[in-house]
């Protein structure tokens, strides 16, 4: 086997300044027992001064490949979600070092927010010293854990070095339409006091504090993420086989798009009519009632002329309707709720007036915030009519019961029915002729539809980019120019941070009174600041230079670089995060500055970490502090137990896992180096067959292993490969046969990926210098990949009754006539006729008896 020591330049002066000698400066012998914490405290300051995973050398030609681990929040140490996902990533790092590519391992922090800000108002002090601090805390963490990051590349979201380009980019899409501000109702959290996207609500709760959201009006700042919905649906096919689908298909339901038509309704006195979309135009005739959203302008309008009670009635109706989430509020088993506002739409196929209500299932800004009522075929609409005694009319012929009786609409295709000249039509064909009447007439026409809504980015806090835009009485909004950038967040110290409903920004009467840029009369800074994900949805450009004074990144760098190669991170980003990173990607692309449009070419999304079933709390008792693990089993003993629990994308209950016996497993392969007596660099071909081969295949199945995210199985085949080592050493061929220093270090080189520590003593004790991290992947020899023999399975009517060991090569009617006379086969059969003999050669053969 040959080992590529790649080196790569690392100084002769630091590698020899951290070996261990002795008093005659002879290399010191190795203790007998393993000690993973003098271990630790022996190897950390040396990676620090060779710096092995440094990736900015423009003199290196290794091939490129970029590895990219989503980044923290700095909300106190690391925790064992964190002890997971890092250990994961850096399997995938190391290994592609370690086959010879210059890989970029870059680490940041995510460090606005409201955790920091939060944190900051309960202890009355500035959010920026508590975020550096934690930072800190977690740096030295994270080196100690030995992630094998490029600590060059660096970067914080909160530094003004960093936002400056956040601001810069809303400028450019602010230039290109994409980015406006207009007065809707949003989601609002009453605890946090500030608005949030659509996809922060979770099951109806704020995914920061679970308190319940409400709905609130407020003249806020949007992204048009819609102009690209239908690029981030049709994109997904470069994905498709690179991330999980699970990913995929919850992108795919959140952006939502359908077909059907628009069309249009008059309103009795009203002089614009109300367009309505729907995926069924095909059941026009069936349409009962109308509906608008209770909280739309179009319901307060429409209530307007009603009586004094329905207005009342309409008006405790919409508070009540503003306290309920919009998952509530869709929710298929809620009770349907409403308020007829003494209005009629009418029909545009028939001229039937329907009565229009004010009800909370239908949402204002889905569609055109009204819809046409069909109960016989839309369940909502059933259970909405069945409670207010509206009529239901079948115009579908499915073949099911009436659903007035039934009580269960009827959703699925059929024939048309009580239709006028849609009559006996199925489904598409029905569809058709009724869009182009309604073309005809002008009162409607084919169109797409989506789930997905602009991104709202304002948030009312303090600890965020501040939104670069200046509001002059007589300009409008005025973009802050290029060259005032970055608009640095103002002391936080005479500000009431305590949430209110609007930004803490606005106290800082210094800060935000502004003379104009195009006019110079007076005006205002913008007071609310950016949600934090626009932070995350580029920062992967960043760390191509994040020192870069000049650009938000290197263009020449991110089309050397980029797409990010391997993305790993939790699959809870697989909405917000990684759609509006696309997003920013797709946008980047159109101005001319990426020469890609996807940002990640494979993503891997592990689970979490558990305990006895449950997630980790003070509150349930079973929160499990890594600190703690780490002090009581050393960093490889949790490394290696989150690799070996199991497939990444599992969750892993720390319960079921034993730390102490990965720490015993690291001191047998340690043992396995001081135990070696041939020489480095002795041509193994020499040595025992059985032991090379079992160090060739498992040299190939862990390569495999890696590239298939199936980190477990590289731990499994090492861990055979010890055992096969320990055998060979104990009662085999002896520690002097080259066979057995081949397999150590295999070991070692394999192991490093995922124990740098245990891997670089035992490297070391091989008699190399360090660092192990770069030695280079085995490479494996065709020859010793060969099987001498398969074991061949024998069932007789479907159960397993023999075993034999055949040649690979052996041909089907060889292997038939071996299965027959088999003795045990022979005895199950006791004479009995066989009817079929099926033969896959050389693993299977399965007799079927008369």
């Amino acid at each position: 086997m040959r080992i590529e020591h790649a080196q790569g330049g690392l100084p002769w002066a630091v590698v020899t300044a951290h070996i261990d000698l002795d008093a005659t400066g002879e290399a010191r012998e190795p203790r007998d027992n393993y000690d993973v914490f003098a271990t630790q405290d022996k190897w950390l300051p040396v990676w620090d001064d060779l710096a092995p995973f440094r990736s900015g050398d423009p003199a290196d030609e290794r091939p490129k490949k970029y590895v990219l681990d989503m980044f923290p929040y700095p909300s106190g140490d690391l925790h064992m979600g964190h002890a997971e996902a890092y250990a994961l990533g850096d399997v995938v790092a190391r290994y592609w070092v370690q086959r010879g590519f210059n890989v970029m391992h870059p680490i940041g922090w995510d460090a606005f927010g409201l955790p920091a800000e939060n944190a900051a108002i309960k202890r009355g002090i500035d959010p920026a010293p508590w975020t550096y601090e934690n930072i800190a805390t977690q740096k030295a963490s994270m080196r100690r854990y030995a992630c094998s990051f490029d600590w060059d590349r660096v970067l914080n979201t909160c530094d003004p070095e960093f936002y400056r380009w956040n601001q810069w980019l809303f400028l450019r899409l602010f230039e290109k339409g994409l980015a406006y501000r207009k007065p809707s109702q949003g989601n609002w959290c009453p605890n946090d006091q500030t608005v949030l996207a659509n996809e922060q609500v979770i099951g109806g709760l704020c995914e920061r504090c679970d308190t319940p959201v409400t709905k609130k009006k407020l003249t806020q700042w949007y992204f048009r993420i819609t102009e690209y919905a239908d690029r981030l649906l049709d994109d997904m096919a470069q994905l498709q086989g690179q991330w999980p689908e699970k990913v995929l298909l919850m992108q795919r339901n959140w952006i939502g798009r359908s077909v059907g038509a628009d069309v249009v309704f008059e309103i009795e006195g009203r002089s614009d009519p109300v367009t309505i979309y729907t995926t069924r135009p095909d059941t026009l005739y069936g349409a009962t009632f109308f509906v608008v959203a209770a909280d739309s302008d179009l319901a307060g309008e429409l209530v307007s002329g009603a009586s004094p009670d329905v207005q009342q009635a309409f008006g405790d109706y919409l508070d009540q309707v503003r306290r309920t989430s919009e998952i509530e509020r869709l929710a298929s088993d809620r009770p349907k709720t409403g308020v007829f506002l003494e209005r009629y739409a009418i029909n545009p196929v028939n001229g039937e007036r329907l009565p229009i209500y004010a009800a909370d299932y239908v949402l204002a800004d889905y569609g055109h915030g009204a819809i046409m009522a069909v109960p016989a075929h839309d369940q909502r609409d059933l259970d909405f009519a069945r409670t207010f005694d509206l009529p239901i009319r079948v115009v579908v012929d499915t073949g099911e019961d009436d659903p007035a009786l039934s009580g269960v609409a009827t959703t699925g295709d059929g024939t048309a029915v009580n239709s006028d000249q849609l009559n006996g039509l199925g489904k598409e064909d029905a569809i058709a002729t009724i869009v182009a009447t309604l073309a005809a007439k002008r009162h409607g026409a084919a169109a797409v539809n989506y789930r997905l809504r602009d991104w709202l980015i304002s948030r009312q806090r303090y600890w965020g980019t501040p939104i670069p835009i200046v509001h002059c009485p007589d300009c409008g909004e005025v973009p802050v120019p290029d060259s005032e950038l970055p608009v640095v967040l103002p002391p936080s110290a005479s500000l009431d941070m305590k949430p209110k409903g609007t930004s803490p920004l606005g106290g800082a009467t210094d800060w935000v009174n502004v003379p104009c840029p195009t006019c110079e009369g007076p005006a205002r800074r913008d007071t609310d600041t950016m949600d934090t994900f626009v932070d995350s949805s580029w920062y992967f450009l960043r760390f191509l230079d994040p020192h870069l004074q000049t650009a938000p990144f290197d263009v020449d760098a991110a089309n050397q670089w980029m797409p990010v190669d391997q993305y790993v991170g939790g699959v809870t980003h697989a909405i917000m995060h990684l759609l509006y990173s696309r997003f920013f990607t797709k946008v980047l692309f159109d101005l001319g500055y990426v020469d890609f449009t996807e940002p990640f070419t494979r993503l891997l999304n592990q689970g979490m970490v558990v305990m006895n079933g449950s997630a980790m709390s003070k509150s349930r008792g079973n929160l499990v502090r890594l600190s703690d693990e780490l002090a009581e089993n050393g960093v490889d003993a949790i490394r290696l137990s989150m690799v070996f629990a199991g497939p990444p994308e599992d969750d892993i209950d720390w319960a079921d896992l034993s730390a102490t016996g990965s720490r015993k497993f690291l001191a047998r392969a340690w043992r396995l180096s001081g135990d070696v007596s041939s020489a480095p660099g002795i041509d193994p071909s020499t040595g025992d067959t059985s032991l090379r081969k079992a160090t060739h295949r498992a040299v190939r199945d862990g390569a495999h292993a890696v590239e298939t995210f199936r980190f477990n199985s590289l731990v499994a085949r090492t861990m055979e490969l010890v055992n096969a080592t320990r055998k060979a050493i104990d009662s085999g061929p002896g520690p002097a046969d080259p066979a057995v220093r081949e397999a150590v270090e295999a070991v070692a080189i394999m192991l490093s990926v995922v124990v740098p520590y245990t891997a670089e003593e035992m490297w070391e004790r091989l008699g190399h210098l360090p660092s192990v991290a770069r030695a280079g992947w085995p490479t494996v020899d065709p020859a010793l990949l060969v099987e001498d023999s398969v074991t061949c399975v024998v069932q007789v009517a479907g159960k397993v009754r023999a075993r034999l060991d055949v040649a690979p090569g052996i041909n089907e009617d060889e292997l038939r006539v071996l299965a027959l006379s088999e003795p045990n086969v022979q005895r199950v059969l006791d004479g009995r006729d066989v009817r079929t003999v099926i033969v896959r050669a050389p693993k299977l053969v399965n007799i079927v008896p008369v």
